[in-house]
């Protein structure tokens, strides 16, 4: 045991050593002094929650907004349906019939979208003010984090919008240019910094200035795109010949995990920002021997 614990004060005296090496292991020592892994989890709860909502709202509204276009109604189902993470060729595939509005399921679809969603912004400010340490008697009170939450909903619709958008530009069967199919992705890429920056300024203690934000938010920006694209490949090539029963279970588990990882995403990126503005690493990864009692 006194071989191996030496070799790991080594290992852990080089990464002090090492800015490169001292910095992603501060994050990944923080995070878990956070219970980030718990954090995201109910996170991931309550966004697995708001989604289903959130898509019988959406198809309900543009029913109602696109009724009698349907130009438009197959552009809608192609560019923003059927870019949605995981399980958005499903939805493109099983729109057989023009989009169609009805008051009951958009009644229906509020109620469960404002459920999850307010679990969602409640959690992502807890996760926030635990990822920078702000005390309990420091944070704020009800009605204030219901504004917040309100403004995060608006950057999470603007979010939906946007990065669907600019992602449809990638399509190969689009017929947009191949300059287009290019940039599609980059924009996308940039659009989501944005919208993490957003995202982190509503949610981060108004005390933290705005500069302290974008680390993180860069590497939020290309993590998310990181995951669209892997949601993407694993409908298209992992579970497009699975039988209905291994491919319903797979697409359950596989929407469960992409929003759970997406949670982790964010977390570990508001964890660079905060390691980042208090110069928290190195971080010793060993505890120190403690002395021996009488």
């Amino acid at each position: 045991m006194g071989r191996i614990r030496r070799l790991l004060a080594a290992v852990d005296g080089w990464q002090q050593r090492h800015a490169w090496a001292a910095f992603p292991l501060a994050v990944v020592n923080k995070f878990g002094r956070d219970r980030g892994g718990s954090l995201a989890a109910l996170i991931a709860y309550y966004g697995f929650l708001s989604l289903f909502p959130l898509l019988l709202v959406a198809i309900t509204v543009l029913g109602y907004v696109l009724a009698g276009h349907p130009a438009l109604q197959a552009s809608v189902e192609t560019s923003i349906l059927g870019r949605f993470p995981v399980i958005g060729d499903q939805l493109h595939a099983n729109v057989n019939h023009p989009l169609t509005g009805h008051p009951l399921g958009l009644a229906v679809g509020v109620a469960g979208l404002l459920w999850g969603s307010l679990g969602v912004t409640q959690a992502g400010q807890y996760a926030m003010a635990q990822v920078w340490d702000v005390p309990d008697e420091m944070r704020p009170g009800f009605l204030a984090r219901l504004g917040r939450g309100g403004a995060f909903l608006g950057v999470l619709a603007m979010s939906a919008v946007v990065t669907t958008g600019l992602s449809g530009l990638a399509s190969f069967d689009s017929g947009v240019p191949a300059a287009a199919a290019v940039a599609g992705p980059v924009l996308a890429t940039a659009a989501n910094v944005g919208l993490y920056l957003l995202g982190f300024r509503v949610l981060t203690p108004a005390g933290v200035p705005t500069r302290q934000l974008w680390p993180g938010a860069i590497v939020g920006g290309l993590g998310w795109e990181v995951l669209q694209v892997a949601g993407g490949y694993l409908v298209g090539h992992q579970l497009q010949h699975a039988s209905a029963v291994y491919g319903l279970f797979g697409l359950v588990l596989g929407l469960i995990s992409w929003i759970y990882l997406g949670a982790q995403l964010s977390l570990y990126s508001a964890e660079v920002n905060a390691v980042a503005a208090k110069r928290l690493w190195p971080r010793p990864l060993m505890q120190p021997d403690k002395a021996p009692t009488a």
